[in-house]
């Protein structure tokens, strides 16, 4: 069985990560799409994800860190049993130190996620 991604949907309907992502234009959001697809193949190899593409926040939350055309843009995600990363939400990140409150939101919506599961 591959690794295989999925994304938090709330009781609204909404997925607040594809939200981030139809927000940013094509060539980010093409980027952040082959991102995730390298860290599928690279967990299904076995291999370590370098903290340079992925870092631990808290918790179990990660990031996806990527930088394009002077922007830099972070993917909150964590993973379950039954080899899933689930991204939560993103954004554009503007300081050096990932806002508390994207990662309490990713929080949140993994708490609502593996209720409804």
């Amino acid at each position: 069985m591959n690794w295989s991604a999925e994304y938090v949907e709330t009781e609204n309907g909404k997925k607040p990560f594809l939200e981030f992502l139809n927000e940013l234009d094509i060539d980010s959001k093409l980027q952040i799409i082959a991102a995730i697809d390298e860290i599928l193949e690279m967990k299904d190899l076995n291999l370590v994800i370098p903290e340079s593409k992925s870092k631990h926040l808290r918790d179990g939350i990660f990031e996806l860190k990527l930088h394009h055309k002077n922007i830099s843009t972070r993917s909150l995600y964590f993973f379950v049993k039954d080899k899933k990363m689930i991204f939560t939400n993103g954004f554009i990140k503007k300081t050096n130190k990932t806002p508390a409150n994207e990662i309490d939101k990713a929080e949140k919506l993994r708490k609502y996620y593996l209720l409804n599961k």
